[in-house]
């Protein structure tokens, strides 16, 4: 392992280096800004105590909002970038620092307090030459507690196209590489550890005797870096929104740039906004899929894979050997989805739930039914079936689909567990028995679970029976996994852009965008 990561980070210090600098950036303005309103909020919370029950309640519920929610409220306004980022964990910050600035105040002993207004101090100066200086330590706590907190949660700011170390560390997750994932998360919990030990060493200076100066020079250091991000935030250069799966996997970006010799500005973006993100004009290109129903709804131009860089993705059922055995009436059933579903007829289902805001559960239950194989639940005495899914929309819908013709053909209950997480959450999930099926797509299952890619173009042929044949067979071989017969449907990779923009640049392969790029396009990143 210590090799792997050791490997990785020579091969890939510059992209390390440029996302570390992010992530201190996106840390040092969210909670620069915190600082510059959590203080004031603090001190108001003193005087009034009606305004310390409002502020320290909004606050207090702003923390408890989950992060990625907060994220998510920030898009529609800020959109994606660098300042959504910035907005949502200055709002994470401010608890710390306003609750702190007001207990650090209150706890003045109040014959300090009395002493000085006897002598004649305003309350402005009360406040700035006695409170403050004597409040300093419980406020520096605050701000260390605010800082450490948000270089944690600025790791999630990757998944809106921020940048930082969470590009690294949820590419590691999502392609099961050890080395990527502590390549991620070794600097940022380092840098945690240097900002917290950094304001340690502050705190123990006297701040009202340091020259102004030296505040002017800290000042410029902030804006300076809020400026850069928010620089790169707003370029408007052709750029690609990717997903951490994608930039890191061998068939994904890195394979592009080998097969098509292209090169973006990228921007790591979570696949549920992608589609939104490019609609609205904040990438360009993005990393889709081909059956996705948002293709249809946002009228997109997918790029035709004019050298065949994409393998086939041939969706399947996934199933433990020990419950077919143990339940010998559910593999026959599970069959009868065997090559009922087209590239097409899967684009229709998943724009029904996306696009015109079905629930998978009525959209499942209207195929089925389609397809002459709904019937009502059983009893559901003879067992439980857990059903898992990753975090997409197909995905749902495959396992109410699932889970609907178990309950109408055998007399087994099933449960559906959606929105597990990505390949090798639900493959680990499998594996320990914690769910007993899932649907699973046959290139992902050679890449990211066998890792066996190179054999792809070689003794595969590229050839989509064979692949999903030898898929099945190594899964029962290593782990005791039945790949069921296929689906009929196959869910691949594909370039997406705007169908208006793709006409006027005369882009319609992925050719044609990679000449587009060496020709027309300074890349900065």
């Amino acid at each position: 392992m210590a090799d792997g990561l050791l490997s990785y980070l020579a091969e890939n210090s510059l992209a390390l280096g440029r996302q570390t600098l992010e992530h201190i950036g996106l840390t040092i303005a969210s909670v620069a800004a915190a600082v510059g309103v959590g203080l004031p909020l603090g001190i108001l919370c003193i005087q009034s105590r009606k305004a310390a029950s409002v502020v320290l309640s909004i606050t207090g519920i702003l923390q408890t909002i989950p992060s990625m929610a907060l994220l998510g409220f920030m898009i529609p306004v800020l959109g994606i970038g660098a300042l959504p980022a910035i907005v949502a964990l200055f709002l994470y910050a401010l608890l710390p620092i306003v609750r702190n600035t007001f207990t650090g105040i209150r706890e003045v002993e109040p014959s300090v307090t009395e002493a000085a207004l006897g002598m004649g101090l305003s309350k402005w100066q009360l406040i700035t030459q006695v409170q403050l200086p004597l409040a300093m330590p419980t406020i520096f706590a605050g701000i260390r507690t605010a800082t450490v907190i948000n270089v944690g949660v600025a790791t999630l700011a990757a998944l809106i196209a921020s940048g930082g170390l969470g590009e690294t560390i949820f590419g590691g997750i999502a392609l099961n590489n050890t080395a990527m994932i502590l390549a991620g998360a070794i600097p940022a919990a380092l840098l945690a550890i240097i900002l917290d030990l950094l304001l340690a060493w502050i705190q123990q200076l006297n701040l009202y005797k340091i020259r102004s100066r030296s505040w002017f020079s800290i000042w410029i250091v902030i804006a300076g870096s809020t400026a850069l991000l928010l620089f790169s935030s707003f370029q408007t250069s052709f750029r690609a929104g990717f997903t951490p799966e994608f930039m890191g996997m061998s068939e994904g970006y890195p394979g592009l740039q080998k097969s098509y010799a292209l090169k973006l500005n990228t921007v790591v973006i979570q696949s549920g906004l992608m589609y939104n993100a490019l609609h609205a004009g904040a990438v360009d290109v993005i990393s889709g899929y081909s059956t996705d129903g948002r293709i249809r709804e946002f009228r997109l131009a997918t790029l035709e894979d004019d050298k065949s860089h994409f393998p086939d993705y041939q969706a399947g059922i996934t199933v433990r050997q020990e419950v077919l055995n143990r339940y010998p009436e559910l593999q026959p059933v599970l069959e009868k989805l065997s090559r009922k579903f087209t590239d097409q007829s899967i684009i229709e289902l998943n724009y029904q739930v996306d696009v015109l805001k079905k629930s998978p559960a009525s959209v499942a239950s209207l195929y089925l039914d389609s397809l002459g194989l709904l019937n009502p639940a059983a009893s559901g005495k003879a067992g439980i079936i857990r059903i898992g899914s990753k975090i997409f929309t197909e995905q749902y819908i495959l396992a109410e689909i699932i889970a609907q013709l178990i309950e109408g053909h055998t007399e087994l209950a099933a449960e559906v567990r959606a929105g597990m997480g990505g390949t090798q959450i639900c493959f680990e999930a499998l594996q320990a028995g914690a769910i007993d099926l899932y649907p699973e797509y046959s290139g992902t299952g050679l890449e990211v679970i066998l890792k066996q890619k190179h054999l792809l173009h070689k003794s595969l042929k590229n050839d989509s029976a064979t692949v999903y044949n030898f898929v099945n067979e190594q899964y029962q071989k290593q782990y005791n996994i039945r790949w069921l017969p296929p689906l009929g449907f196959n869910n691949t990779y594909a370039l997406l852009m705007r169908n208006d923009q793709a006409q006027q640049l005369k882009i319609r392969t992925i050719s044609d965008l990679s000449s587009f790029i060496s020709g027309k396009v300074q890349v900065n990143r």
